[in-house]
């Protein structure tokens, strides 16, 4: 044994041999050799399941190939399934089977019927992902694709350990999944809607949709006020000359849509000086009229999935997440319901491979080349760490100065995003699989949880009480040295709430009192 002083005068050891882990080929979760070399490769059965809509094909056969069970046609009835179960007992029994596996292909959700029946029967139920299975019908069958063809190379699949475990998902993360991917269809239909609300406002009302920004033609309610009025009122600029400003301001005010003064003055001086729209104006106003109450009813809608998200969010350790500048409810909502539990990933490595975030490499020989980004990834987990890494170059100043460094060497946007998303992994694994709250050697100032969470849902005009029970919640989450530091801004609108008239902050900063008790702030008096 050889020893070497460190600085500090101790001593430490270096072993002479160095063992290194036994490679085996295929995937970890998909091993199955310990299990064959007990029971023997002709007590080992292997089903391979190659699956449909309506319908799915199976066979049966031992770990040498030999098969067992012809390959079998099964309509996903229940007496179909029972008709399945029989023969599999009876062939298990007939051929002296010892162990067994059945292993479906992943074919969308057609798969997921007979994948539940058969882990209901007490098979281990592993998957096969089509590209596994694809690769290993290639060599033999090349472009000639049949459900038998797929069945031998699901089989063949299977022994290289490829058949993998489904790690399970408690409801929390699978309602969560179900939620983020809701609310990113209503925004992408919700956005198709704005572009054809644009489109039919530009050819009634040339120039009206420049008078606001981007971004505050849908936020500020009297754009939206002021083309309802003008739909009513004949679909043309003359609408607002023939009423005047005084009686538009009257029509929003008793239709509650909030304005300011300037604002109305400007929209007035663009009716004086806008040009003709086209002859059919009034009818193309009805038509913008229905697109913008389907646009409110996708407001309505993604403001209530918002509020659900975030419910379910801080029963997850991803809830700390919102420590980190740039990243809100929202955004963690979405890394946690596509990452999923935080168990599942050895390291940070594990959830950048898992979503792509590398470029995919061609090596042989002397040659060397990288490419694009990975095609053979998770493409919604991507693209939410994506988005992340777009929140990160708007709203932290560490990552924009990056993002800013790159594009001066010549790094494409595309990939600066990626570099991001990649680098971003490291300490989002860290927060949330240790526990831990935002801290970086930049000294950026970090965000509060619950300060982040609680002006979430007063933006979103979630119940007080919701919003207390949420904040209860969360502090589960969070580590009780901090409880201190997450409870300072909360102590600040609590006191602020005392000398508010409105009725929600009072009710609001009332049921704090509670929350700031479990925090350990106490002489609090309620209002």
């Amino acid at each position: 044994m050889m020893t070497s002083k460190r600085k500090s005068g101790k001593t430490k050891s270096k072993a002479t041999n160095k063992s290194f882990r036994v490679a085996v080929l295929g995937k970890p979760t998909g091993i199955i050799q310990p299990r064959v070399q007990q029971v023997g490769p002709e007590g080992f059965g292997v089903i391979a399941v190659d699956c449909a809509k309506d319908r799915s094909k199976w066979m049966m056969a031992n770990f040498y190939g030999k098969v067992l069970i012809e390959p079998t046609e099964v309509e996903h009835r229940c007496n179909a399934f029972q008709v399945m179960a029989q023969l599999a007992t009876e062939a298990i029994e007939r051929h002296q089977i010892k162990d067994v596996i059945a292993c479906v292909e992943m074919t969308g959700s057609y798969h997921k019927p007979i994948y539940r029946q058969w882990k209901k029967l007490g098979y281990d139920t592993r998957i096969i992902h089509p590209f596994a299975s694809s690769h290993y019908r290639l060599p033999e069958h090349g472009d000639v694709k049949t459900d038998d063809n797929d069945l031998a190379a699901i089989f063949r699949a299977a022994v290289n350990g490829f058949g993998l475990l489904e790690k399970p998902w408690n409801e929390t993360y699978l309602r969560l999944q179900i939620l983020v991917r809701h609310r990113r269809d209503l925004v992408r239909k919700r956005s198709k809607l704005q572009c054809q609300i644009r489109y039919h406002v530009d050819r009634c009302l040339p120039g009206f949709t420049s008078t606001f920004a981007t971004t505050d033609m849908w936020t500020l309610p009297i754009a939206v006020g002021t083309l309802q009025f003008i739909a009513d009122h004949g679909g043309t600029a003359q609408a607002i000359l023939d009423s005047g400003i005084l009686q538009l301001g009257r029509w929003l005010r008793n239709h509650k849509f909030r304005f300011q003064q300037r604002t109305l003055e400007r929209i007035y001086c663009w009716a004086k000086q806008a040009t003709t729209g086209e002859e059919m104006a009034s009818s193309i106003a009805h038509v913008w009229l229905e697109l913008l109450d389907d646009w409110e009813l996708k407001t309505k809608q993604i403001v209530a999935c918002e509020v659900k998200e975030a419910s379910l969010l801080v029963k997850t350790p991803y809830i700390l997440l919102l420590s980190h500048p740039g990243i809100n409810v929202v955004s963690a909502a979405e890394l946690a319901g596509e990452t999923g539990p935080i168990e599942h990933y050895a390291s940070s490595k594990s959830m950048s491979g898992r979503s792509g975030l590398f470029p995919s490499r061609y090596q042989s020989d002397g040659v060397d080349r990288g490419g694009n980004l990975s095609k053979f990834r998770n493409g919604k987990m991507r693209a939410a760490w994506l988005m992340v890494a777009s929140n990160m170059v708007k709203c932290n100043a560490y990552w924009r100065a990056k993002a800013s460094h790159w594009r001066e060497q010549g790094v494409a946007g595309p990939d600066v995003r990626c570099r991001i998303a990649n680098r971003l992994t490291r300490p989002v694994f860290q927060m949330v699989s240790g526990g831990k709250l935002y801290s970086h050697p930049s000294r950026l100032d970090r965000g509060y949880v619950l300060e982040k969470l609680m002006n979430f849902h007063r933006q979103h005009g979630t119940s007080p009480s919701q919003i207390v029970n949420d904040l209860r919640v969360a502090i589960e989450q969070i580590p009780a040295a901090h409880y201190l530091q997450e409870a300072s801004p909360l102590k600040g609108f609590h006191a602020k709430s005392r000398r508010s008239r409105r009725t929600e902050p009072k009710e609001l900063g009332d049921l704090l009192v509670a929350v700031l008790a479990r925090l350990g702030v106490a002489d609090l008096e309620s209002p």
